[in-house]
């Protein structure tokens, strides 16, 4: 049996390179919780949003298996991150550099906080993922707009409670705790309501581009599959 070449597609790989670089810079920005306007969010909030828009379009236009691809991708970047700032922080500071405690508060993250943050963006990404190319199929492709927001507003419901409660739960008061939680959500999800005019022009776009407008009809939807 001889395999059909796999497609080469313009702009799938500068996409996988966005989306690793936005999950890593808001890796590292969330050690800061700060305050924006009437929000109280970790700062890698800032950015993260802009992850699911990429899922969004991956899966909208080159389909679920090459978007969990990318997912995969991501997740391996991160956890390398998390690694080597550990063993960076681990390793004695060089005679006369003073920084060792500012490192640790920065960048020396805990178990926890990575934990946290890979459980809830793979839990998070897949989900957003999933529902975003069911309701493609359910809506025969129209109304881009409604699986955009529907799969972030499910999306980013179980990344933010998986990683605010599993990093933040007994160390935040309670009622600090609950700010958190709903100043992230709203947050997300606002940003990517807002973002949806742009999302539309990126997506029809690259349809253009690509040749490509991929339906999820027979796809093996297993997250733990990494091949396409």
């Amino acid at each position: 049996m001889i395999e059909e070449p796999r497609r080469a597609f313009r702009y799938y790989d500068l996409i996988m390179a966005g989306f690793v670089a936005v999950l890593i810079i808001s890796n590292i920005a969330s050690s800061k919780i700060l305050l924006l306007g009437p929000f109280t969010f970790d700062g890698g909030t800032i950015l993260f949003p802009i992850s699911y828009i990429f899922g969004d379009i991956l899966t909208e236009v080159y389909g679920y298996a090459r978007s969990r691809r990318v997912i995969w991708a991501g997740f391996a970047a991160a956890l390398l991150m998390a690694f080597i700032l550990a063993v960076v922080g681990a390793l004695p500071p060089a005679p006369g550099w003073e920084h060792q405690e500012a490192y640790q508060a920065i960048l020396g993250l805990t178990p926890r906080i990575v934990a946290a943050s890979l459980l809830a963006y793979f839990a998070g990404e897949f989900s957003n993922s999933w529902v975003l190319a069911k309701m493609k199929i359910l809506t025969r492709g129209r109304w881009l707009w409604t699986r955009t927001i529907a799969s972030t507003l499910v999306g980013e419901g179980v990344d933010t409670l998986l990683f605010v409660l599993i990093a933040f739960y007994g160390a935040l008061p309670g009622a600090l705790l609950i700010s958190v939680i709903l100043s992230n959500y709203v947050f997300k999800c606002g940003l990517e309501a807002l973002m949806t005019p742009i999302t539309y022009r990126v997506v029809n776009g690259l349809k253009r581009a690509e040749a490509e407008d991929y339906y999820d009809i027979s796809t093996d939807f297993n997250p733990f599959k990494v091949s396409v």
